[in-house]
């Protein structure tokens, strides 16, 4: 596996190569295959991506990675110099659909790298110690394309590399068949309500959950913030591959920006259906989700219910108040990166169904003020991150009670994983739905927005909903292990 070729802040020019396979390989079946290679990294790889995220990705052993963990200092000029590094000779092969990933970067953005971004005193304790950042760079890649279904080979030409272009798409090919040929086996669905959430270390109590919601009201009471966004995280035992948890969330509970990231010693399994930002053409997207309602799919009376709870989440005051709150504050975000005059609503608060909740949604976009580069990324990234959906507003003091009143640290919780292809283009979701799996213990952290109204055991039974989803996977994928 080749090194990196130059040392940083110098350019490697790379060349685009791709291919079309016409072949009826089983996702499943490569993200199995993907995952148990030296770093992989899986974006998507379910049915879901059809209706928003239009590609999933499949990527592994890369030839570069750029680390950045706390107590280091100036993580976003580093990243700049990492992001210049590799860089390509001329505009890609206009048969390649533009957002489609033409290699680059892979990784996520932990919560606690916004305390870089803004002066947040910390008090939270680090007790998992994962890198603040953590990208990989693939020199190769397949690709899907759900709205088209169609097959990518993508491979970049790098000077003094020991594999040529055709080598290199050879190889992908060999692994698209191995999947074709290949079957794996889903673990069973396993039941949400199968799942005794007192039995579950979290890092609170009940009381300490409602103290903080009470201190939240407060805070909110007196002015300081209009919404918070306040989580609990939730700890169990994890012996079996991650890669079998990822597949069970990818049948049971697919989600358009689901993602996997593994390393040496901890693994990340997200099944999050929320969008932070696309870039592409000079125009970057957000999509904040903001109320949520439980969606049965296996009761006898799931159709009313399910009813019920869709027409009191279209009809609720304080979810349609709480999204228009995070639309305002994602529109002011975007104003420090973006054209006058360019930023607008391009999906009104828009109601969408996943498998086990219903979710509160809307698109805000504008078009950037500079051509897409390294340095524009880390622009943006300083302006918006993290997303406003899951800080509250004003985002600068709800990130302080966040930082006062949770115990320990979110980690990749609520940052971004997503990438940052060679060309520029950038895809990143919100880790939410997302489970970090470290030392034989998977942790599920959920939460939800804090209002002046909110009902202490509503909020309570929301961020329980959530978390059941990803519960109830680990332990149908740790029962068939055992």
């Amino acid at each position: 596996m080749p090194p990196r070729l130059k040392s940083a802040g110098s350019n490697v020019i790379c060349t685009l190569h791709c291919k079309q396979l016409a072949i009826a390989a089983s996702h499943p079946a490569l993200t199995d295959i993907i995952a148990r290679k030296q770093s992989p990294a899986i974006l998507g790889g379910n049915s879901s991506p059809g209706r928003a995220n239009r590609f999933s990705v499949w990527a592994a052993e890369p030839i570069d990675t750029f680390k950045f963990t706390e107590g280091d200092d100036d993580p976003f000029g580093k990243l700049q110099q990492a992001l210049e590094t590799y860089r390509l000779e001329s505009p890609p092969d206009k048969a390649l659909p533009k957002e489609i990933f033409k290699c680059g970067w892979i990784g996520y953005f932990s919560y606690d790298l916004g305390r870089y971004i803004e002066k947040i005193d910390p008090s939270a304790t680090n007790d998992l110690g994962l890198p603040l950042i953590r990208l990989c760079f693939y020199d190769r890649a397949i690709c899907y394309d759900h709205a088209e279904d169609k097959w990518w080979l993508i491979a970049l030409e790098i000077p003094g590399d020991r594999e040529s272009p055709a080598e290199k798409l050879t190889a992908l090919g060999q692994i698209l068949r191995q999947a074709e040929n290949t079957e794996v086996t889903i673990p069973k669905c396993g039941d949400l309500q199968d799942i005794d959430i007192s039995a579950i270390d979290c890092n609170m109590t009940g009381d300490y959950y409602l103290e903080a919601l009470a201190k939240t009201r407060e805070y909110i009471y007196d002015g300081e913030v209009y919404q918070i966004n306040f989580s609990q995280r939730f700890k169990c035992d994890y012996s079996a591959h991650p890669v079998e948890l990822y597949r069970w969330q990818n049948a049971h509970n697919p989600s358009p920006y689901a993602a996997y990231i593994g390393s040496e010693d901890f693994a990340i399994v997200s099944a999050s259906p929320e969008m932070f930002i696309t870039v592409c053409d000079g125009l970057i997207r957000t999509k904040p989700i903001k109320g949520t309602r439980r969606r049965q799919t296996a009761c006898p009376d799931s159709q009313r219910i399910n009813e019920a709870n869709f027409t009191q989440l279209v009809q609720s005051p304080k979810d349609q108040a709480e999204l228009n709150m995070i639309i305002d504050l994602e529109r002011n975000d975007l104003t420090r990166i973006c054209k006058y005059g360019t930023i607008k609503v391009t999906q009104p608060r828009t109601i969408e169904a996943y498998p086990t909740v219903f979710h509160a949604v809307a698109t805000i976009q504008g078009r950037l003020h500079e051509p897409q580069s390294p340095a524009t990324f880390c622009n943006i990234l300083k302006a918006v991150f993290p997303g406003g959906s899951i800080t509250g507003a004003p985002k600068i003091r709800a990130m302080e009670i966040i930082e006062e009143l949770e115990p320990t640290q979110r980690s990749v919780y609520t940052g971004s994983i997503g990438f940052i292809g060679i060309d520029d283009n950038v895809c990143l979701n919100i880790a939410i739905r997302t489970v970090i799996i470290k030392d034989t213990a998977a942790f599920v952290q959920t939460g939800g927005g804090i209002v002046a109204d909110s009902d202490p055991r509503a909020e309570w039974e929301e961020t329980i909903t959530k978390a059941r989803a990803l519960l109830a996977g680990i332990k149908a994928v740790q029962d068939e292990h055992d």
